[in-house]
């Protein structure tokens, strides 16, 4: 029988994750040599190597890329004992890993943190701000708990709970407050400017233009909402933004903001977690304080 121990795993989870000795001890509240020694123990426990140890990188090896897979499913079980435990108890989780994708980040989450401290004071809040595929990658790995994003995700192993809907807006320079306010086929012969590549957020702009083709020209896409207002207030071109972005981005550049002609797009803002995790109930308690703050003015 081989003898590993549970911190073994996670540090060596942390080390797949991170690829690097220093940013995984780092990571896990350890110095590296103490990191590095675990790992060598586990390699011996294991009887092959894990990892190909490279002066800037950590590479997994083919065998420590299967033993990979065995440690998350192993971790992911012992997880969802800890909470089931909870869950038995009645008790609120005491941390929630909470994922949540950029376009909603920098908005919703001030107020929700300060939200989530008055109602939920004992619940720890550790928050991962990424892509969506990013997100339901990490969240059927356990890496993180829940997520908020946009829907649907139509992913069979994750509960999704909408929360509310969220329009979007019409962002184009000041001079031009008094044109009319395009439609979506109208639009898509503008330059219209979107976020990069893997951002939901374009692909909901571009199903309003009713076209799946790349609308804008001479590369000019953002990497932030942020991004694409000040490029509108310097007369790039015209962009969408949601509506709760604008209080904030709004005011950042000298543009203007008009709503469009009903039906206006939009998109579903919710809240996503695993199917096997026995805290459903503390998710859904959660996800009310997430639609409250979402809904307010």
């Amino acid at each position: 029988m081989i003898n590993v121990t549970l911190k073994q795993l996670r540090y060596f989870e942390a080390l797949a994750q991170h690829r690097h000795f220093g940013q995984a001890a780092s990571a896990c509240s350890i110095s590296q040599p103490a990191l590095s020694v675990q790992i060598r123990e586990l390699e011996a426990e294991l009887g092959q190597p894990l990892v190909e140890r490279g002066p800037r990188q950590v590479r997994l090896t083919a065998f420590g890329e299967t033993v990979l897979a065995r440690v998350q499913g192993v971790l992911r079980q012992v997880d969802e004992l800890g909470d089931f435990a909870r869950s038995a108890r009645g008790s609120m989780m005491e941390r929630l890993r909470l994922g949540i994708i950029p376009t909603i980040a920098p908005y919703l989450l001030p107020r929700l943190i300060g939200h989530m401290a008055l109602e939920l004071p004992d619940l720890a809040v550790q928050v991962r701000e990424t892509l969506t595929p990013r997100l339901v990658e990490e969240l059927q790995e356990a890496r993180i708990d829940a997520a908020i994003l946009a829907l649907p995700i139509s992913e069979p192993s994750l509960t999704e709970v909408p929360l509310f809907d969220e329009s979007f807006v019409f962002v184009r320079p000041k001079e031009d407050a008094e044109k009319p306010v395009p439609d979506g086929e109208t639009l898509a012969q503008m330059r219209l400017l979107l976020l990069e590549e893997g951002h939901c957020f374009r692909d909901q702009a571009l199903s309003f233009c009713r076209t799946g083709s790349a609308v804008p020209r001479d590369g000019l896409d953002g990497s932030s909402l942020t991004t694409l207002v000040q490029m509108v207030g310097v007369g790039l071109g015209v962009t969408l933004i949601p509506e709760m972005a604008v209080r904030v981005e709004a005011g950042s550049a000298p543009v203007s903001v008009a709503r469009f002609a009903e039906p206006q797009p939009k998109r579903t803002i919710g809240m996503v977690w695993r199917k096997s995790s026995p805290m459903d109930a503390q998710f859904r308690r959660i996800s009310e304080v997430v639609r409250k703050v979402g809904t307010s003015a």
